[in-house]
């Protein structure tokens, strides 16, 4: 008989813990608190008001030619006075391959072999905005020729025989032998096939 008394009063002290414990758990959730809350989430309304005060640079990322840039560091000189600089001869004149008139405009058939797609393109607009303007997400970064985001390959021989190339400044002759081509700059001169994303 005396055993099972025993055993009771071991159990009386963990009864009472778990009476306590049980009393602060309700105690605790019954309280009110200080009301505060936390903040939402930022909406995207509120990004894109970040986005447009921060201004946008038109210069490339520096690194790898993967990612645009990667040429030498160096700094282009003024022109003293009465000379004007580089970048002001480029804005006062010159034409690029895509200042076309109307009138003579022409048309080639380009064969997008991973769209798996023959469409028609004018030779007075690059490739790529091309090739956007049938609805395909092609790969670039910079849209300047300075990295080989965008590069494409035509297989029949070297890309300068069916396109043109504004101030591409990556790609090397042998590249463009090998039938690589920057599709941001290039402007159709003939009909080809071009598998894009092939960078060299």
């Amino acid at each position: 008989m005396l055993n099972p008394l025993i055993a009771n009063i071991a159990n009386v002290p963990a009864i009472v813990l778990g009476a306590i414990a049980t009393l602060l758990v309700v105690f605790v959730t019954s309280l009110k608190g200080t009301g505060w809350e936390p903040a939402a989430d930022i909406s995207d309304e509120l990004l894109e008001r970040r986005a447009s005060a921060v201004p946008e640079t038109d210069f490339p990322e520096p690194g790898n030619r993967a990612i645009g840039g990667g040429g030498g560091g160096g700094a282009i000189p003024a022109g003293g006075e009465g000379e004007e600089g580089e970048l002001e001869d480029a804005e006062a004149g010159g034409s690029g391959p895509g200042d076309i008139p109307e009138d003579e405009v022409e048309y080639f058939e380009v064969e997008f072999v991973k769209q798996g797609e023959t469409v028609e393109l004018s030779n007075n607009e690059p490739i790529l905005e091309q090739g956007e303007d049938e609805g395909w997400d092609l790969p670039y970064a910079c849209r300047q020729g300075q990295c080989v985001s965008c590069a494409g390959r035509i297989a029949d021989g070297p890309s300068e025989d069916f396109v043109e190339h504004d101030n591409q400044q990556m790609l090397e002759d042998a590249e463009i032998d090998n039938g690589y081509t920057l599709t941001c700059v290039a402007y159709p001169r003939d009909s080809f096939s071009i598998e894009t994303g092939e960078a060299p």
